[in-house]
């Protein structure tokens, strides 16, 4: 079963999102323009510099037995959320070993997740702390270590060919997807459920984030906080949620007759070695990670139409990724239609790259690039390096095979992009 080169495509997606509780809700919410963000109701909120975040649309608890969500932390929630949308949507009826379409031993699963269940590690402290040892939940270390949603994921469809959490903060999610299409690339699997997910909508990381001055304090306008490449950006907007893809080797998806919505083409990965927060202002990480891309994998630069920008509404950030895409693509950039998605979800941080690896299918699936929402004044070097689809969304060309980026940068330096083509 080994292979060096097998296609890999695309079968499945789901997630939860500041925009709804499912895949088909949060495109609708993209392709309309609508913003997910909100002021913060929790008391400990009024304290806060910052007062505004992207909460997921449908409370997990609504869809997950409140039993089991009892012994979740709320990251892997959103993870068993989305990847059971995910397996039911490539066509799967029951966990491999139950249904005879999926061989156990050739099926993985990749989520990830940039902080881990931090909110359970914090709230179990106080608990100890105000209640005493007896109190803290025995499900605490499960829950909290960082692979407990891929962990679950995992059990959830009876993965047995490994089951892995790439951590590289806002990279993760993207890394996730780039580790499970190499799993299937060298026959290590036949199927990987992949994706993000993240909760880190509480006290202490939303007080960290603002004393660093990254988070957005524009609390009096929520809906108009996150504006990548606006003049006024001041930084980016707090989400949760999870994305989750099922990949599958082209050769097992035709076998079974299964509705395949794009190739998955491969990644390009780089690090900056420059800063532990700060981008390298040039982008030439992000350069390097773009053709990383190119040299490894079968993808003509005229093919790419869209982008799906890491672009977090920052200073700094938004134009050095622009910056990369015109150092590598020349005048290529001129015909790829750029989205920034996190103006409407906040950015989920490791749960990003897997949210927008279903925006970036779906825009090709549908031929559509999403809007970037907020944008009232564009920065001119915005406009110098690339078309920023602004307002409404645009149709992609309907004709020929197309393909689409989408890039994931995170704390440390790491860079990863992604490429899907249509099929």
């Amino acid at each position: 079963m080994s292979s060096t080169n097998r296609t890999v495509v695309v079968t499945g997606i789901g997630a939860t999102t500041p925009l709804g509780g499912d895949a088909a809700s949060t495109w609708e919410g993209l392709i309309a323009g609508k913003s997910g963000v909100k002021p913060l109701e929790q008391e400990w909120a009024a304290e806060q510099a910052v007062r505004i975040a992207a909460p997921v649309a449908v409370e997990p608890t609504e869809v997950i037995p409140r039993p089991q969500a009892r012994r979740l932390d709320r990251s892997a929630q959103f993870a068993l959320i989305a990847a059971k949308e995910a397996w039911a949507d490539a066509g799967f009826e029951a966990k491999a070993g139950e249904d005879p379409k999926v061989d156990p031993d050739r099926l993985g699963a990749v989520i990830a997740s940039g902080i881990g269940g931090v909110t359970t590690l914090l709230d179990q402290y106080d608990v100890l702390k105000d209640k005493g040892v007896r109190r803290v939940s025995p499900h605490t270390v499960p829950m909290l270590m960082p692979n407990s949603p891929s962990a679950n994921v995992g059990l959830a469809v009876g993965a047995r060919a490994g089951v892995h959490t790439p951590v590289s903060a806002c990279a993760s999610g993207a890394e996730a997807i780039g580790y499970a299409i190499e799993m299937i690339r060298t026959g290590r699997a036949d199927i990987v459920v992949a994706g993000g997910t993240e909760a880190a909508i509480h006290p202490l990381p939303i007080a960290a984030f603002g004393n660093m001055m990254a988070m957005s304090k524009n609390n009096d306008d929520p809906q108009g906080a996150s504006r990548p490449y606006d003049v006024a950006r001041d930084g980016f907007v707090l989400g949760e949620g999870a994305g989750v893809v099922v990949l599958e080797s082209a050769e097992h998806a035709a076998k079974r007759g299964a509705r395949v919505y794009a190739e998955a083409v491969g990644q390009g990965i780089s690090a900056d070695a420059h800063d532990i927060v700060q981008p390298e202002p040039e982008g030439r990480g992000i350069s390097q990670a773009l053709q990383n891309l190119l040299d490894r994998n079968d993808l003509d630069p005229a093919e790419i139409v869209h982008v799906n920008a890491h672009a977090t509404s920052t200073p700094a950030g938004d134009i050095a990724e622009l910056k990369a895409l015109r150092k590598v693509f020349g005048d290529d950039a001129d015909h790829m239609a750029v989205s920034a998605t996190k103006s409407m979800t906040g950015h989920l941080l490791g749960g990003a790259g897997g949210v927008e690896t279903v925006a970036t299918v779906l825009a090709l699936y549908h031929r559509v690039a999403p809007p970037t929402i907020n944008v009232e004044n564009l920065d001119p070097e915005a406009e110098a390096n690339a078309d920023v689809v602004r307002g409404e969304a645009r149709k992609l060309p309907v004709e020929g095979r197309i393909a689409a980026l989408n890039d994931s940068f995170g704390f440390g330096g790491h860079n990863v992009v992604l490429a899907f083509r249509t099929v």
